[in-house]
């Protein structure tokens, strides 16, 4: 354990900002996989789920939990299959 002020401090917030990383990094895997399935089972509501998961991969842009162009990636493959259904 560090043993300077400023150093015991660094650890706290690294745990706290690490803990809240995770949980927008996990709720944007969730948002993914529950567009992913929505698209594969022909469900309803897929544009919905879609849009939703993209804003999850925006936000997780704007965190810096991603890269830009990995989301951009991430929404652009979505949207094709999506489309696709639709057509």
């Amino acid at each position: 354990m560090a043993n300077i002020k400023s150093a015991i401090k660094r650890v706290k917030t690294n745990e706290k900002a690490n803990a809240q990383n995770s949980a927008q990094k996990a709720s944007m895997r969730t948002s993914v996989k529950k567009a992913e399935t929505a698209i594969a089972n022909n469900g309803e509501n897929v544009t919905l789920v879609v849009a939703s998961a993209a804003q999850h991969l925006d936000k997780a842009v704007s965190k810096g939990l991603i890269h830009k162009n990995a989301a951009a990636r991430k929404k652009s493959r979505m949207a094709k299959k999506a489309n696709a259904l639709q057509a």
